[in-house]
């Protein structure tokens, strides 16, 4: 039997509210299924299983807080009998287990089904937008053609009486976790820093040429082939690529790059894009939009949170020309990069208008150096200078 437990969906978060159950006991799941989604101080989180099998029990109700680490379900494997005579695991904080059916909970970020339709109902992302928009309430939809909530549904619900506006995740509370971790970060890792200008004006120009030859749908954001590149840069040096755990480090052949999004509201989360190492710059360009739409909806998934292994602060244009940022624990290591900025330039021994990017590099001491992430700003450097290969 697998015990299935509240992960921690960041170095600040002690507890998590679950808001709904995806799957009943009897359903047959996935590695990479989701299966609940808890509410955690920044956002919705969808919690997604690492396992194939079948739900036994849920141990949990919906709106209860968990602690990280508490058992909230437990899982047959899909080795292990099927049959009703298997022994309930003994817990002793566990609340008493549901029943088949999920229980619909009424909260800002997620739309459960009312008792009266069917508990999976979909709801489209343009009718969820739409409804935090014009205050509906999608507990009290009924889907339309397909089973399927969709933005004129919530429309023709706004001409009658409205549900009250839910509220937003407390932006307090979001600065109090936000602060906690960064103080863990601050105390627990030895930081060093270094960082170098870099000259990106063949990569910009390479990317007007480009975005000259598309629709304005399918153009790219520099963010994506920088992305790109810092994959790349940092196959030669994995020592910044990983997490330090009990102890020791963790190097990580995969990439699973957190970029900084600014919330609705204020405040910054970084979900991570998984395998970025393994992604062109388009396919980075789709995971961009589509983290910084669940992002500024409210929902993101656990693995996005929980396995990070570097991340990328990106200050964007109109903003400062560096950022000395601080490691988001266990990672081992997080670029900050500045914005794009035209400076005199030395080139061949001539001065030139150049569009430069300073680039910092804060790294933690007991597992590299400042030569080591010194190394990667040179490749990072190199890689930038051959835009075609992006």
């Amino acid at each position: 039997m697998i015990e299935f437990r509240m992960p921690s969906l960041g170095a600040d978060m002690d507890a998590g509210t679950l808001l709904e159950w995806l799957k009943k006991p009897g359903d047959v799941i996935k590695r990479g299924d989701v299966i609940a989604v808890v509410e955690t101080q920044k956002a919705a989180m969808e919690l997604e299983v690492f396992t194939d099998g079948v739900i036994d029990r849920l141990l949990v109700k919906p709106g209860a807080r968990i602690p990280v680490g508490d058992v909230m379900a437990t899982i047959r494997s899909a080795d292990e009998a099927s049959g009703p005579g298997l022994e309930k695991p003994e817990l002793h904080s566990a609340p008493q287990a549901l029943d088949a059916t999920p229980t619909a909970v009424d909260t800002p970020l997620v739309a459960s089904a009312p008792a009266a339709q069917k508990p999976q109902a979909r709801v489209t992302p343009a009718a969820r937008r739409r409804a935090e928009e014009l205050a509906v309430d999608l507990l009290m939809l009924s889907p339309g053609p397909g089973g399927v909530v969709g933005i004129e549904d919530v429309e023709r619900a706004a001409q009658g009486a409205k549900a009250p506006r839910p509220g937003s995740i407390a932006l307090d509370e979001m600065r109090k976790a936000i602060a906690a971790a960064m103080a863990r970060s601050h105390r627990e890792i030895p930081h060093y820093y270094v960082s170098s200008t870099i000259d990106v004006s063949r990569m910009m120009d390479w990317l007007q040429a480009e975005n000259s030859k598309r629709s304005v749908p399918a153009r790219l954001l520099y963010a994506a082939p920088l992305i790109r590149a810092i994959s790349l840069a940092l196959s030669k040096v994995p020592d910044l690529n990983g997490r330090f755990i009990n102890g020791h480090f963790e190097p990580s052949t995969a990439v699973n790059l957190g970029v900084a999004i600014a919330m609705r509201g204020g405040g910054l989360i970084a979900p991570a894009i998984i395998g970025v190492e393994a992604l062109g710059s388009d396919e980075i360009m789709q995971r961009l939009r589509d983290l910084v739409t669940r992002v500024r909806g409210g929902r993101l998934r656990s693995s996005e949170m929980t396995e990070g292994t570097i991340t990328l602060s990106n200050l964007g244009e109109d903003t400062a020309d560096s950022v000395l940022p601080l490691i988001y624990p266990p990672q081992t290591a997080i670029i900050g990069c500045g914005r794009i900025a035209e400076r005199p330039w030395i080139s061949a021994g001539r001065i030139v208008a150049a569009k430069t990017m300073t680039v910092s590099v804060a790294g933690d001491h007991r597992v590299s150096d400042g030569r080591r992430a010194a190394l990667f700003l040179n490749r990072l450097d190199a890689i930038l200078q051959n835009p075609d290969s992006l």
